[in-house]
């Protein structure tokens, strides 16, 4: 099952947050989205940037921390972060690890340890949500045009099922706030990457608009460069895995920049997003 859903929308001492319906009545999890609004950041990085290596002041990004996730009774202390490399690397986190960072470089983050929380910071790229309620397990991804066509989203599926026995048929999955294919324009690499890593699916994730330019009085078309539906690319790469039951934001962030970070739509001089995903002790 695959379906659209504008995602349950909250605002709490002035801070936007979303949750997925799916995830939203499963009283074991707690996470959210989190808007770029109610923080305390200023110019391009307005407001609640909860990223430090955008160039904010660490004073008003620890500030922005303690607003938004203490609104779920957590601080940078009690969370797992990650330093993100734009690849398919997972790592395995538990308590143990709150406020740190693991050693490599990774794009996701999987725990099975009750109480574990995970967070990770996002201006476009898709947060990928990881849930097997069977084995209580979750999982927290960053999924660029890089992550997607080096399957990260599959990759999650598959350290889940290495390290705690998971089947992905169990298996439930959000895909977060994105830029959407309207917005995505690209080219080289990206244009031969896609067919690469999805040769039979790269048409439909290419997609090539016509617009009319107009000469003199002839009305003429051309080809513009495609575009990338990136979420559709982790779409796809959790179906491969074997993960059927995905819930799709339906959130632009290129187009809801009121509301969230975008690098593209804000030519790079932006903030970061941020997400929570916690496992909750029984």
């Amino acid at each position: 099952m695959c379906y659209n859903s504008r995602m349950i929308h909250h605002c709490k001492n002035g801070i936007d947050y979303f949750e997925f319906s799916s995830f939203a009545t499963d009283n074991r999890l707690t996470h959210a989205v989190f808007g770029r609004n109610g923080g305390v950041s200023a110019a391009s990085l307005t407001s609640l940037n909860l990223s430090l290596a955008v160039g904010d002041d660490p004073e008003n990004v620890i500030e922005n921390q303690r607003r938004a996730f203490g609104l779920f009774g957590r601080s940078r202390d009690t969370l797992v972060h990650a330093h993100l490399d734009h690849g398919d690397a997972v790592a395995r986190v538990t308590r143990a690890d709150h406020g740190s960072l693991p050693q490599a470089r990774v794009d996701a983050l999987i725990t099975a340890d009750p109480g574990c929380g995970l967070t990770m910071n996002f201006a476009d790229c898709t947060p990928i949500f990881l849930y097997d309620p069977v084995r209580q397990v979750i999982g927290l991804g960053h999924a660029g045009w890089k992550g997607a066509l080096a399957d990260l989203p599959g990759a999650m599926v598959r350290a889940m099922q290495a390290e705690f026995g998971c089947d992905s048929a169990d298996m439930r999955a959000g895909i977060g706030p994105t830029i959407s294919v309207t917005r995505y324009e690209v080219d080289e690499p990206v244009i031969s990457a896609v067919h690469n890593a999805f040769p039979d699916d790269a048409d439909e994730l290419l997609v090539y608009p016509e617009q009319t330019t107009i000469t003199g009085k002839r009305n003429s078309q051309r080809r513009q460069r495609p575009h990338f539906d990136l979420e559709r690319a982790n779409l796809l790469n959790l179906k491969r895995a074997g993960v059927q039951h995905v819930e799709l934001s339906g959130l632009c962030t290129a187009t809801h920049t009121d509301t969230f970070y975008s690098h593209r739509a804000e030519r790079g001089e932006t903030g970061r997003f941020g997400t929570i995903f916690v496992l909750q002790a029984r």
